[in-house]
């Protein structure tokens, strides 16, 4: 089991960036969709319960075509099928990744979220215990300054060369995390688990580099789209969602092609 805490850093407010991350996701959604792969969107709906109150999504990814041909020779039946369950009781969010057709209870990606206004000096917004504590480590992540793998990097998708329209924020350069204004913190506690002797350890590590080069490049674009849609409200954005689902059905059944939509990663 590892515990890793990412801490992202963003010129937003944190009303603004809710409305942000549920865009982008949408925007993303749609680019890695088509040709029967990509994302399938089972339920998108409100809960109340013992958890909480919020909206529920749960999601399959189909992977097929997006490894290797030789992993896809190899795989066994429903191992590249990826279930992720969401519970968004913003400011508070709460992921899980599973492969329940496969792996069942030996792979758990679990990655809770906390947004608040600030620099991200909380010190243990998630209330971890002590034992926990000791195992976490702390990833800041610099969103302006933070390598990028050049097979993702655009210039369009670049906060150290973007300056809204809107806002007339950005670009960001330097110690910008310690001037700007507004400013707030993305705390994502990720939990991983993978149960494979000889593997343990190595495929950990791996996850744990892929979700911070996620969190890297989608709130990259984040921060670079907004202003699409710095000016739309909740109603606005659950009705991009619900046209998102039905097209994303209709690339999976059809096997159509893949929207042109520039986007990103997750799931948070």
């Amino acid at each position: 089991m590892v515990i890793k805490e990412f801490r992202v850093i963003l010129p937003l407010t944190v009303e603004e960036y809710q409305v942000g991350q549920l865009f982008s996701v949408a925007d993303a959604s749609k680019h890695e969709t088509g040709g029967g792969e990509g994302v399938e969107v089972l339920k998108n709906e409100p809960y109340d319960n013992e958890m909480g109150k919020g909206q529920f999504t749960h999601k399959i990814y189909h992977l097929q075509q997006k490894v290797p041909r030789w992993v896809r020779a190899l795989a066994p039946k429903g191992s590249l099928e990826i279930h992720e369950e969401a519970w968004n009781a913003y400011p508070y969010c709460k992921t899980v990744v599973t492969n329940p057709d496969y792996m069942k209870d030996k792979f758990e990606i679990k990655i809770e979220t906390w947004h608040k206004p600030g620099r991200g000096d909380i010190p243990n917004v998630h209330n971890l215990s002590q034992r926990d504590l000791r195992s976490r480590e702390v990833v800041v992540i610099d969103i302006a300054n933070d390598h990028v793998d050049p097979k993702d990097y655009k210039p369009e998708w670049d906060p150290s060369k973007f300056k809204s329209e809107k806002t007339g924020r950005g670009p960001l350069s330097g110690p910008w995390k310690s001037q700007v204004e507004p400013v707030m913190c993305a705390y994502k506690l990720v939990t991983c688990k993978f149960v494979w002797f000889g593997f343990q350890t190595i495929v950990e590590d791996f996850i744990m580099k892929t979700e911070r080069r996620l969190f890297l490049n989608f709130h990259r674009q984040v921060f670079c789209w907004i202003d699409r849609y710095i000016d739309l409200n909740m109603e606005d954005i659950r009705r991009i969602e619900d046209q998102t689902k039905k097209e994303l059905d209709e690339q999976i059944a059809t096997g159509g092609i893949r929207g042109t939509v520039d986007n990103s990663e997750k799931k948070p």
